[in-house]
């Protein structure tokens, strides 16, 4: 069936953290990190948390205490009162503006792709409140018809009414929908539960065998999407 909408997740498919900011928040507090170094290793830590049941359930905000954990582990970011206040800072600047402000290149032209192909954009994300302003602050908001933040609503991915809320408020078919999402138990579960059919970004190959479509990029999508007419 051809695609009509299409709902995106923000945080690791439109946007990524800002490694630089964590980088120099760090090095404030006397602890050395590479910022580059962070960015590698984040796909795998991501991957490792969506393995694990234990860690894949629950609120956003415990999914990300343990990928933040992960990911100081991976970098070799010792323990100790810097890293408290280097995290506290970092918490307290992602609660006004949105840590996850890195946008890739491909983000804009893939948008307005689909766009131009006549698919109808909404957003939905487990964020904090934020996620609106952020998407205005960068630029993204004017490719989306809805946004969805979890904060708002009260409820979050994989929770299918969170889907339901964006679907009502786009008069979307959920037969004629995808879901772009970049994590298994949050946004695949939670979109099949809703009757989407959910579509993993998957990068770096890290998500062989998983039993839904993937694509490589965004603007691989858009090329499968302009594909079906």
């Amino acid at each position: 069936m051809v695609t009509r909408t299409v709902f995106l997740d923000a945080g690791g498919v439109l946007v990524h953290p800002n490694w630089v900011r964590v980088a120099e928040t760090l090095a404030r507090h006397g602890l050395a990190a590479d910022a580059a170094s962070m960015a590698a290793v984040e796909p795998s830590v991501r991957r490792e948390l969506d393995r694990a049941p234990g860690l894949g359930p629950g609120t956003d905000a415990s999914r990300g205490a343990s990928y933040f954990n992960r990911m100081f582990e991976r970098a070799g970011v010792p323990l100790g009162p810097g890293l408290q206040a280097a995290r506290a800072e970092l918490a307290e600047y992602h609660a006004t503006h949105n840590l996850w402000e890195q946008v890739g290149d491909d983000v804009a032209p893939a948008l307005e792709r689909l766009r131009a192909a006549g698919r109808r954009l909404a957003l939905v994300s487990n964020s904090n409140g934020t996620v609106r302003a952020k998407l205005e602050r960068l630029g993204l908001a004017r490719f989306f018809e809805t946004i969805v933040d979890s904060r708002e609503e009260g409820v979050e991915k994989p929770d299918p009414r969170i889907f339901r809320i964006a679907l009502d408020r786009m008069g979307a078919d959920p037969a004629t929908t995808i879901h772009v999402g970049d994590l298994v138990y949050v946004d695949v579960v939670g979109a099949r539960a809703a009757g989407l059919r959910p579509v993993l970004l998957d990068p770096h190959g890290l998500y062989a065998g998983a039993d839904c479509d993937r694509v490589a990029s965004l603007d691989d999508l858009a090329s499968r999407v302009e594909a079906e007419g």
